[in-house]
């Protein structure tokens, strides 16, 4: 990764660090010019385990060109993603990997910047469009696993195409069409270049496909913002547009196009990834699925539709999606930066270092998650919970910066699995889903292999 070249594009960022301030801190530089990259990419939590058993749970790493030091457990969580003291930078941290193609996003955001637009995007989340997006993500829904009956099919490809025309639909207000295939598209290709190795745009490349997507993203978003100002759709794009800060003004043109953008790839490809993983557990685990079913079917809906005053009625579905989450969360590590020196574990790291957290490790830490492995539901019972590190599960992250769209993820998992269960077994096919791709966001690399049974 560039890292010279994204500090020059940003005065403000501290200057790149020497890698011998960190020659203190156990750990390894990997191979010239890649680093550990290869090794990240094709197994993190086996390179995790590995660099832990060697050096503790602190150590210091290379990937993508920069050297960072990793944090893990639930007390390193709490210290970078709380963040009391204003020390870990977000900006600074996500920025080398995504500001070319997802620049001044919300998470992209520090402190009273993102404060400030976090709280004029909330608007957005607010009980009244919610009770809208459930009626939407009901019929969109519906509309397709309906002809998911009884035919083997690859689910991560089946729901990530669902979710990019929820998407569509609930994000932006856009009809299903050559508009939204096109934008859907180009969202992909954004995630894409979020991980290629070759961090600038040279024609062929995930990245220039990435950079060329963005440029017709933001072309689309600006030609559109003054209709939606002026008009009153309830979809989050229109809810943005008509968004004011503190002062009472709209937000600029150019801010809620960045964060469309985010948002957008942040949404589709997180529930996609959860979903898949949900429903793979699901089918290992019958007894589980016949569970859920039992709990959607004393709602009484007669088309498997979950009205919004009824979701919180769903708790062992929650409960199973947060235990999905735990297993594969969707975000495997999570980036920082900090500001000013700092000590833990024994280490003093000074200004200026990439830190990471990792949720994948923490999340299979037996001293917090008694037989990690196992899927249990029931670790988020309220009596299981008692007394659990509350930073030992961050699937959303943490503190200031956690998921703004956690409570509609959790809505349209809740819908989704309604939809699903009342309808259908799932059955997986021999082997289904035992070999995933960790990065940029889990997916499993044989697609899922499924067949939804009629019940």
């Amino acid at each position: 990764m560039a890292y010279a070249h994204t500090l020059a594009g940003n005065p403000h960022w501290l200057p790149a660090n020497s890698p011998s301030v960190l020659k203190h801190v156990p750990g390894s530089r990997g191979l010239p010019f890649v680093g550990n990259t290869f090794a990240v990419l094709k197994d993190p939590i086996a390179f995790t385990n590995k660099m832990v058993a060697k050096h503790g749970p602190v150590y210091r790493n290379r990937t993508f060109g920069g050297d960072s030091v990793v944090l893990l457990g639930p007390e390193a969580n709490e210290l970078v993603l709380f963040d009391k003291d204003k020390n870990f930078s977000s900006e600074q941290g996500w920025g080398p990997i995504l500001n070319l193609v997802f620049p001044r996003g919300l998470m992209l955001m520090d402190f009273d910047k993102h404060r400030a637009d976090r709280k004029a995007l909330s608007v957005a989340f607010k009980p009244e469009p919610m009770r809208h997006y459930a009626a939407e993500l009901n019929a969109g829904i519906a509309a397709q696993v309906g002809d998911w009956a009884g035919r083997p099919m690859p689910f991560y490809a089946a729901i990530k195409a669902l979710s990019l025309d929820l998407a569509a639909t609930s994000f932006l207000g856009v009809p299903l069409g050559p508009e939204a295939s096109r934008i859907n598209q180009a969202f992909v290709d954004e995630v894409q270049a979020s991980v290629s190795p070759i961090r600038t745009p040279v024609p062929g490349t995930p990245m220039r496909r990435g950079v060329k997507a963005r440029d017709y993203l933001v072309d689309y978003f600006t030609r559109e913002i003054p209709a939606r100002r002026d008009g009153d759709g309830q979809d989050f794009f229109s809810q943005f547009c008509r968004a004011t800060d503190d002062a009472g003004q709209p937000l600029p043109a150019d801010a809620i196009v960045d964060h469309m953008n985010f948002l957008m790839m942040a949404a589709h490809d997180t529930i996609t990834s959860s979903a898949t993983s949900l429903v793979m557990l699901l089918g290992r685990h019958t007894e589980w699925q016949d569970r859920l079913r039992e709990e959607v079917l004393s709602l009484g809906s007669n088309d498997g539709g979950v009205p919004y005053e009824q979701l919180d009625r769903l708790v062992e579905t929650e409960w199973a999606f947060k235990e999905a989450l735990r297993l594969m969360p969707p975000v495997p590590s999570i980036p920082r930066r900090a500001l000013r020196d700092f000590t833990f574990g024994g280490y003093h790291i000074p200004a200026g270092t990439h830190v990471g957290v990792n949720p994948g490790y923490t999340h299979r830490m037996p001293e917090h998650w008694p037989d990690p492995e196992r899927f249990d539901p029931m670790r988020f019972s309220p009596e299981a919970s008692k007394g659990r590190h509350r930073f030992a599960w961050v699937p959303f992250g943490g503190g200031a910066h956690m998921c703004i769209g956690l409570h509609f993820a959790t809505m349209q998992i809740r819908i989704l699995m309604a939809q699903l269960l009342s309808r259908y077994r799932i059955e997986l096919a021999p082997g289904a889903g035992k070999d995933w791709q960790i990065f940029p966001i889990p997916k499993p690399r044989d697609g899922l292999p499924v067949t939804f049974k009629p019940l």
